[in-house]
């Protein structure tokens, strides 16, 4: 059986979630430097195919709660809140990344043809 459109447009959403997740967990940030790494992680994203958008929050309260004796902390999941805008054939994926119970959940949002 082939894979259809709509799950090739959901697989990519998982893809790009899991790429970025795993990718920048343990990037040195800090509270003042949670904007240039949103900025990144959304580029590296969006420069994959199919992907029409993407939003990445890190949260710099939580960061700077983390903040170690030398001014910056690990990223870490529960710093971030990612959404993702996938198209392919006319497929519209949305999907999202949160920490729920200390986990990187990766959840598909909608489908829409």
């Amino acid at each position: 059986m082939e894979p259809t459109d709509r799950d090739v447009a959901s697989f990519e959403a998982g893809i790009k979630l899991g790429a970025v997740y795993h990718q920048f967990i343990g990037t040195p940030v800090r509270p003042d430097t949670t904007e240039s790494l949103e900025a990144a992680m959304e580029a590296a994203m969006c420069a994959q195919p199919a992907c029409q958008s993407a939003t990445v929050r890190i949260d710099p309260d939580t960061v700077e709660a983390d903040v170690n004796r030398f001014g910056y902390t690990g990223l870490a999941g529960d710093h971030l809140e990612i959404e993702v805008t996938i198209v392919h054939e006319g497929i519209t994926v949305h999907a999202e990344l949160l920490e729920v119970d200390s986990y990187p959940l990766m959840r598909l949002v909608s489908i829409d043809r």
